[in-house]
């Protein structure tokens, strides 16, 4: 199947590691000129660097922080700047600590606000005008707990579960004008996220990593962690032609952890 996608210009925020890196790969891989994000100058060079190696695509990168405002207008000023379009925006970040409510400071929930949501709503402020013009899309990377809460994951249920709110309203809002919004909910992918969470409940439970870990996996019905790879294949899909017709959903890759109809 042909994405569409050749040429085409996609942000993807949050992406010189984990699930972010593996879906502007995947945008390179199918033609697009990818602008990637990230706070390291170092460790996004590298994966710029990566990403050209194997695929020869056009990558700027840009050095900041989602959770600012000024940063992911400078994001987008870049990518018009180098490029003179925007087609897809995958905003993505990284997640707020795993913590039950009782353990929640005021300054969790604040920086939470601006990582999950805030990030959000400062990238689709700056990069809707631009989408208007191509009639473009944006897909959030967020996660299954938008329709399985986690009980230690408070901060995350709680944005994650306004950004499809947020998306689903502005689905509907721009739908007229053709920009379409998705959010696509990762379960066990095995990224640094999964190896930090899997410490915390060895921690948790007084169990070793590597119980944990299996623990972990066994829950998930394909019986496996997801590859980053598979995930970004879908966040890609969405934010192309082919899912011309597809908006304001929340689509899990997760190998089958939630069990619920809906």
């Amino acid at each position: 199947m042909d994405l569409g996608l050749r040429n085409k210009v996609a942000i993807v925020s949050a992406s010189s590691a984990g699930l972010g890196k593996a879906t502007a790969l995947t945008f390179a891989q199918e033609g697009a000129r990818v602008v990637i994000n990230g706070r390291q100058a170092e460790s996004l060079r590298q994966t710029a660097d990566e990403i050209r190696r194997q695929t020869g695509a056009e990558i700027e990168e840009v050095v900041g922080d989602v959770a600012v405002p000024a940063d992911c207008r400078r994001l987008v000023e870049a990518a018009v700047e180098r490029f003179g379009r925007i087609d897809a925006m995958v905003t993505n970040a990284g997640g707020p600590p795993a913590k039950r409510f009782e353990d929640v400071t005021n300054e969790d929930w604040d920086s939470a606000y601006h990582l999950t949501l805030g990030s959000v709503i400062s990238l689709v402020r700056s990069a809707l005008p631009h989408l208007r013009q191509t009639r473009g899309a944006v897909t959030a990377i967020g996660s299954y707990v938008v329709k399985q809460p986690d009980p230690v994951m408070t901060l995350s249920n709680t944005f994650r579960t306004g950004v499809v709110a947020l998306l689903k309203t502005l689905s509907e809002e721009l739908a007229g004008e053709g920009v379409r919004f998705n959010h696509v909910g990762p379960g066990l992918i095995m990224t640094n996220r999964q190896v930090h969470l899997t410490e915390v409940q060895s921690q948790r439970e007084g169990i070793s990593y590597e119980e944990a870990l299996a623990g972990r996996e066994a829950s998930v019905p394909l019986g496996r962690f997801g590859d980053p790879q598979e995930f970004a294949r879908v966040v890609v899909f969405l934010c192309s032609d082919a899912a011309a017709y597809v908006t304001g959903q929340t689509i899990l890759v997760d190998g089958g952890l939630y069990k619920g109809l809906m």
